[in-house]
């Protein structure tokens, strides 16, 4: 091995020799610098540590709010076929344990479930109801069902108490394992035979079978029936049903999940059987269900289990083991024809938390958009101020490698000292987002420290290396052209690059969108990849990519700008605008002051437009909920008080506009020889138009197509979710009893609440076609409706439209959302007023220096301060012009692709809206911060004395 004079083996690495001294007294010096890139690195950690876990907090609280809001959607159901009791002698045997069979049957379908489905679910509910019949007594349609319920072990006790309260009376049930009743006349339903005849055997062709049954007191006030009364059925075959009232009950707890299973059990129901029809239903005892179902065929009672999801037990994390589970007890489920006792399972759990799993999905996707814009803007100030320090730094670095510093030495000091800077502020900023939220990601901080840590030491060893280069400038002109040629092409290639990944980005947002492509619910909605999409990253940096495509060629074109407006200047008698404009050409070719600026004021009016644009996309989708500024859905039991309430709303105080209507769900309509079922609206065609007019929502002209057609046909409008419904279709309105109404599809008919298909007729011409409406449903226009509704007094749901905007509002992922676009929005204008002020700092030692030169032959100081305005006016300029317009032209092309109509609650993706004023807010907050600096400046400028200006060379 050869030694270097004694010294070191030559050939062999040695790190290097850090000067210490050097370092603490660089630190020391430069202290101020080093806190504010500290600050920004510890601010923009703490913004990215809370976001990710924010967002699983979000998304488990949209798992639970979703599985709430989906209601009966998302219960799961089993179903079995109960035992023959076919009896030796050719009849039916009772089954007097008929009741515990249908435990057995539940606790069966309990255990299937699995331990984790089944911590994910209430306690079961059984139902056995029967088939609908008919009400004959001669009234409008009527029907009425047989229902047994059965709560699970220790959730409650149900109708088969036994107890002898007189008609009149009042008791409550203590036995059983159905929901608690109060019976105040009569009592439970009994057997309708004697112990001894328990199992006894019954001819098939038979007297019709008495059966017991309790009903609620509105029931039995609507049907005008008392304890012992006969109700008058038949079935679908004209068979008489002898069904008798045994009591009257009052549900002790309404609200009991059992009662879901069978509302009409509590209250008539309209529109469960068709249109104008009226639900009843009376409850069945253990004791009397063996006598219901010999009242009926062999498979004519429904034997079903009923599991409610607990929205406090799904999270995130379990949803994916929910849907796995509950999609894999749909594929093992028995065939509905199967004739065994199998289990049969249906559920829309599955399809709930799916719905859900894509909400979580866009919002994540659209909150990674948003923290990338921060991200970027962030690193980009970090460089700035890493620039700045290198400018300040330049004569000590340039000292130091004059005197035998090696540029890996002066790197590695360098790198020491950025490193404890950012990682201390790092450190910083993760604890203090742990101590606001608990488990702070790390990820997403990893850009920011890089930056922060590599930024100075890169610009200050570039600084000494060439400060020191013994390169000279070649003396032959093509040697210098082609060397001025070189610069330019590795220019041109960097912007090619940028602009090759901006044009990328967006083609790839277009073609797959944000979001990601297989959303499984328990995803990683935390991590790095947080809803980057289908093609990664790529999607969501097209805003960034964007901005600094659109400030490259803005770059391009400033210097040109300014050339010509100095040129201009220089044929004015102004002299102030002449220095100024020289200074702002001099400046005009550093290019990180401008992408500071202007990335940071395109991708804060992006956020601002986003929340704007949100932010109407849910108003809108609140008034097609609610159809108007309040609405009221009457009970059946009110509906004929409809039209006189009508009248009294239409004369309270502040009500402009007052339009009833009937409203169907699921009303049996044939198209194309398929049986569908759409919600049926019945309404005043030209009473409706005016109410469109008078609200936000689009107008329909084709409403006044709703007259005779001249064929016989009743004009209808038809809207379709899957295109089924289409105009010129011709349709047939199905009814119980009565021919079927046939409908002509003659435009497209207006938004009815979240309904997919809805079907909507004038109401004159459809009673002229044989068939009178019964409004149910009354909307409410005006400043007072809230009030007049309010007010009406009638048994009926309220819906107002600014709770159903409140609500939707306070939604977690819409709430989320919104407030990080407010969040990122003030943060990116914070940034961007910190880069315009380092920018101006950085350049503030050549521009000061050379108007105290100016001062010395006459120059005022408040020319002075104009000059330095005029400096740093262009960039600001173009960047408050510049920056909101490439902002609402990036909003013009993504807010298509982001899914926004996913958490607005619209059937399609809200327009863009223009927040004018908050706009206006960016741009001046920049033009403001201008005549803030140049003052400061000059404050700080004015101490020193011309003589030392003069004899040092700085200013």
């Amino acid at each position: 091995m050869r030694w270097r004079a004694g010294l070191w083996p030559v050939g062999r690495w040695w790190p290097p020799a850090l000067h210490w001294p050097s370092i603490r007294g660089r630190a020391r010096a430069d202290a101020g610098s080093l806190l504010l890139a500290a600050a920004v690195v510890a601010v923009v950690t703490l913004l990215a540590g809370v976001v990710p876990p924010l967002l699983r907090a979000t998304a488990d609280e949209a798992v639970r709010d979703g599985v709430r809001r989906a209601g009966g959607d998302g219960d799961v159901l089993v179903e079995a076929r109960m035992e023959r009791d076919d009896g030796p002698n050719g009849g039916r045997v009772r089954a007097p344990r008929l009741a515990e069979d249908v435990d057995d049957f539940r606790d069966r379908a309990t255990d299937e479930l699995g331990p984790g489905l089944r911590a994910a679910l209430r306690p079961p509910v059984a139902t056995v109801i029967s088939p609908t019949l008919k009400i004959t007594d001669g009234s409008v349609l009527r029907t009425f069902q047989l229902a047994y319920l059965a709560n699970a072990k220790g959730e409650g006790s149900d109708g088969g108490a036994h107890g002898n309260g007189a008609d009149g009376g009042s008791h409550v049930n203590g036995i059983g394992s159905g929901p608690q009743v109060t019976w105040i006349a009569g009592g439970p339903p009994r057997s309708a035979v004697p112990k001894r005849d328990d199992h006894a055997e019954v001819p098939v062709t038979g007297a019709p079978w008495p059966v017991q049954v309790g009903l609620s007191e509105a029931g039995a006030d609507a049907l005008k029936l008392r304890p012992g009364a006969r109700i008058p059925l038949k079935d679908d075959a004209g068979g008489v049903k002898k069904v008798l009232v045994s009591g009257i009950f009052r549900a002790t707890d309404s609200t009991d999940p059992a009662w879901r299973t069978a509302p009409a059990l509590l209250r008539p129901v309209s529109g469960a059987d068709g249109v104008g029809s009226t639900r009843f239903a009376g409850l069945l005892s253990p004791e009397s269900l063996p006598d219901a179902r010999l009242a009926f065929d062999q498979d004519a009672l429904r034997r079903v289990v009923r599991f409610t999801p607990n929205p406090n037990r799904i999270t995130w994390d379990s949803a994916q083991a929910v849907s796995a589970k509950v999609v894999a007890l749909k594929a093992t489920s028995g065939s509905s024809g199967a004739l065994d006792g199998s289990l049969k399972w249906e559920t829309g759990l599955d399809g709930v938390l799916r719905n859900i799993t894509t909400q979580v999905g866009a919002a994540s996707a659209q909150a990674s958009v948003l923290l990338t814009g921060v991200l970027a803007v962030a690193v980009l100030v970090l460089l700035l101020a890493a620039d700045l320090l290198v400018r300040r730094r330049a004569p000590a670095l340039e000292a130091a490698r004059q005197r035998g510093a090696a540029l890996p030495t002066l790197g590695a000091e360098l790198l020491v000292e950025s490193a404890v800077v950012a990682l201390t502020a790092a450190a910083a900023g993760l604890a203090l987002s742990r101590a606001v939220v608990p488990g702070a990601s790390w990820e997403w901080v990893v850009p920011v420290v890089l930056a922060a840590v590599v930024a100075g030491p890169v610009f200050g060893t570039l600084a000494a290396a060439r400060a020191t280069r013994d390169r000279r400038v070649p003396a032959n002109r093509t040697a210098r052209r082609w060397a001025r040629h070189t610069v330019q092409l590795r220019r041109a290639a960097l912007e090619a690059a940028v602009l090759i990944a901006a044009v990328a980005a967006f083609v790839a947002l277009h073609q797959r969108g944000i979001l990601p492509a297989a959303s499984a619910p328990g995803g990683d909605v935390a991590g790095p990849g947080l809803g980057l999409g289908d093609g990664g990253p790529l999607p969501a940096s097209a805003p960034v990519l964007g901005v600094l495509a659109g400030t490259l060629v803005l770059l391009r074109l400033l210097p040109a700008g300014l050339g010509l407006v100095l040129k201009r200047a220089l044929r004015s008698r102004r002299p102030l605008a002449v220095f100024g404009t020289a200074r702002a050409v001099a400046t005009s070719a550093r290019a990180l002051p401008l992408l500071v600026l202007v990335t940071s004021a395109a991708l804060a009016s992006f956020a601002f437009t986003l929340d704007a644009t949100a932010g109407d996309g849910l108003a809108e989708g609140a008034w097609r909920t609610v159809g108007a500024d309040a609405r009221l859905d009457v009970v059946p039991a009110a509906a004929a008080s409809t039209p006189a309430l009508s009248r009294r709303i239409a004369a309270a105080p502040g009500v402009r506009q007052v339009v009833a209507a009937q409203v169907t769900d699921r009303a049996r309509v044939v198209a194309d020889s398929l049986v569908i079922a759409p919600r049926l609206v019945v309404v005043d065609a030209s009473a409706f138009r005016r109410l469109l007019a008078a609200t936000p929502l689009p107008d329909e002209p084709a409403l006044a197509r709703l007259g005779a057609t001249g064929h016989g046909d009743v004009p209808a409008l038809v809207r379709s979710g899957d295109g089924g419904l289409r105009p010129g279709t011709r349709l047939e309105l199905l009814r119980d009893g009565a021919p079927a109404i046939r409908l002509t599809a003659v435009g497209t008919a207006p938004a009815i609440g979240g309904a997919g298909d809805v079907v909507l007729v004038d109401a004159a011409t459809l009673q002229a076609a044989g068939m009178p409406s019964v409004p149910d449903t009354v909307w409410v226009n005006g400043p007072g409706a809230a009030r007049a509704v309010a007010a009406s007094g009638v048994d009926a749901d309220t819906v107002l439209r600014e709770d159903v905007l409140r609500a939707r509002r306070a939604a977690p992922l819409t709430s989320g959302l919104l407030t990080l676009a407010w969040v990122s929005a003030a943060t990116l204008l914070a940034l961007g007023l910190l880069g315009l002020a380092l920018g101006a700092s950085a350049s503030a030692p050549e521009r000061w220096q050379t108007l105290t030169r100016l001062r010395t032959l006459g120059l005022r100081p408040r020319d002075a301060r104009w000059i330095a305005a005029g400096e740093l006016l262009p960039p600001v300029m173009v960047a408050a012009v510049a920056g909101p317009l490439l902002g609402v032209l990036l909003a013009r092309l993504m807010l298509g692709s982001l899914a926004l109509r996913l958490l607005t609650g619209q059937a399609a993706d809200p327009a863009l809206v223009l927040p004018w004023w908050r706009l206006g807010l960016v741009a001046m907050a920049l033009l403001v911060a201008v005549a803030v600096v140049v003052p400061i400046e000059s404050a700080l400028r004015r101490r020193r004395r011309l003589s030392e200006v003069l004899r040092a060379g700085d200013g």
